[in-house]
């Protein structure tokens, strides 16, 4: 890669552009205008650059729409490169705890849409879920520790009120003495993984990139306390790896994001693990988010359309896979439901007749706001997006529906999904659309868009190679009973943020290679260790932590030093 200009980090300089804000003379010109119908002014940005190569003039007059002369001089392809995905390694059975809580039969398992439900005994906290995926992905990816120049968290499962997972993953870097490293945690609920993926991307993007890969890792366990709500947990984490010349290629200016107030998921009990939930409010504000996504997602597409001269309606039919937000699966399938209907209410003339839209003309004036509870429309479109849904999202629930609601990572365990189970041919080209929510509440819809390289060592390769024993692994863990998985839960609830507390759950049965709490001191000082990755056990994780995949260097340089192993680790002082 050329070395980095001091104005575009990752890219040579082009011509003669000044080396310092000095030998460039920059102006900003606002000019407003009136927008039809509102009368409100709207700013427009005019930024002109004058170097000594000549003069050259940016107009950006609608959000998300980048000016292609823009465009050309930032890092190329950004993007995820690499990513893990980690679950506890036993399960309840949604069908069996049905019959355990004395719930209707199919309640769980049709009325939600969930098989199994991953979940941690008081071994596994999420200082250690994220320990287990960040080590996994930089050993699998055989990347030294010093590559990485920034790392995020996103998770809500919060063990300290100040120091943040972030500090206690830095134990990982100590042996290669790579203390300069940016980033931090990101808190809202399940939308925490995406804001901290976002703020990887742009710092990739940005002025400050130094040339090194960005890290995030999205971790949660989430658990409720008895009734209804129970049976929509999980627990798990995702790490990926952002960087440019990546497989899965961020498509720029199409972010469309929906933030409101509302109370409908909340936390407000720092003593306990369980949430306060309003069930049908928190659906509400689900798809009142996705609708109004969707809509801002749909006009900054246009409008990059029109720049290119493209004079085309954008629909469901154009993302390639759709991945959601997943509390369970059922919910997923609707909101499928939920874009079909907006393309239907958006188009200036559907055909009622024959295609997608046929017997659907008796809900041409419906308001979608009046519709978040309306079986009818729900059923009739449900129906309608049938075929759609086996496309483009049933392959992303792997995780989701034998793992359960992960939170943050719920959205990159379903992306995952999908890479696991196609073929770089299916995969290659396509724009994959996801659907990132947290309660309280935060929503963004955005897109990436898969590489054209398919050849054999590409990076996509590599990527789909890496996840293509997902289901391997999931079938690889050990089921207990509803009674035993109760136990747990119990557990976790009458030792959740004790002090000076020595975790009871057997270590032998977490996976090879998984971090675990070993004690809490009086002080809530957290210690950890590693289990061994029994290499002679022929465990599915055991072969993936023995992976031979070649080592990377850091995007803009080789970093030749690889990390050591580390017996255990201190959330505490050394």
């Amino acid at each position: 890669m050329p070395s980095a200009s001091p104005h575009w980090p990752g890219r040579a300089a082009p011509r003669r552009m000044a080396s310092s804000v000095r030998d460039a003379d920059w102006t900003r010109e606002r000019a407003s205008e009136k927008r039809r119908g509102g009368g409100r002014a709207t700013t427009v940005l005019i930024l002109k650059e004058v170097a000594t190569s000549g003069q050259c003039m940016v107009e950006k007059t609608m959000p998300g729409s980048l000016p292609a002369s823009l465009a050309n001089k930032w890092p190329k392809d950004v993007g995820i490169l690499a990513m893990e995905v980690y679950f506890p390694s036993q399960y309840v059975d949604q069908a069996e705890l049905e019959t355990f809580d004395g719930a209707s039969a199919g309640k769980y398992t049709v009325g939600l849409g969930q098989a199994r439900m991953g979940f941690c005994g008081d071994r596994e906290d999420i200082n250690s879920l994220c320990l287990t995926a960040v080590q996994r992905l930089m050993e699998r990816r055989r990347l030294p520790y010093d590559s990485v120049g920034r790392l995020e968290v996103g998770t809500e499962t919060i063990v300290d009120k100040s120091k943040s997972v972030k500090t206690v993953l830095m134990q990982l870097f100590e042996e290669c003495g790579n203390t300069d490293v940016e980033g931090i945690d990101t808190t809202n609920a399940c939308y925490g993984g995406t804001a901290a993926l976002f703020n990887a991307v742009n710092w990739v993007e940005s002025s400050s990139w130094d040339g090194r890969y960005a890290l995030v890792v999205a971790g949660d366990i989430a658990v409720y306390a008895t009734g209804s709500a129970r049976p929509t947990g999980g627990a798990g984490a995702v790490a990926m790896l952002v960087g440019p010349d990546a497989p899965l290629i961020f498509d720029r200016g199409l972010r469309a994001t929906h933030m409101q107030h509302a109370y409908d998921f909340y936390k407000p009990d720092m003593l306990s693990e369980y949430p306060v939930v309003d069930g049908k409010l928190s659906i509400e504000c689900y798809l009142s988010a996705l609708d109004r996504c969707y809509s801002v997602y749909r006009k900054k597409i246009h409008t990059q359309w029109q720049r290119e001269g493209l004079d085309r309606r954008f629909t469901l039919e154009d993302f390639g896979f759709v991945v959601f937000h997943s509390p369970y699966c059922k919910l997923v399938q609707k909101s499928l439901a939920r874009l079909m209907l907006n393309d239907f209410l958006g188009h200036p003339d559907p055909d009622t007749q024959t295609g997608p839209f046929a017997g659907l003309e008796a809900f041409r004036e419906v308001k979608p706001e009046e519709t978040y509870f309306d079986r009818e429309v729900e059923k009739a479109f449900m129906k309608a997006s049938a075929e759609l849904f086996e496309q483009k999202t049933k392959l992303s629930l792997l995780v989701s529906n034998q793992n359960g609601n992960m939170y943050t990572p719920s959205v990159y365990g379903c992306l995952a999904s999908v890479l696991a189970q196609h073929t770089l041919q299916q995969l290659s080209g396509q724009r994959i659309g996801l659907f990132s929510y947290g309660s309280g509440f935060a929503a963004t819809l955005y897109s990436v868009t898969v590489t054209q390289d398919c050849t054999p060592g590409s990076e996509l390769d590599k990527l789909v190679a890496s996840l293509i024993d997902l289901k391997d692994r999931l079938d690889s863990r050990r089921k207990v009973s509803p009674a035993v998985f109760a136990e747990n839960m119990k557990l976790r609830e009458e030792t959740h943020h004790l002090a000076s507390y020595v975790p009871q759950s057997p270590v032998d049965e977490l996976f090879p290679g998984t971090w675990y709490l070993t004690r809490i001191d009086e002080k809530h000082r957290r210690t950890y260790a590693r289990r061994s990755h029994d290499k002679e056990n022929g465990h599915p994780e055991a072969a993936l932590l023995n992976s031979t995949t070649e080592h990377m260097p850091s995007p803009a340089k080789k970093m030749p030093r690889m990390p050591g192993s580390t017996d255990a680790i201190t959330n505490g002082d050394h």
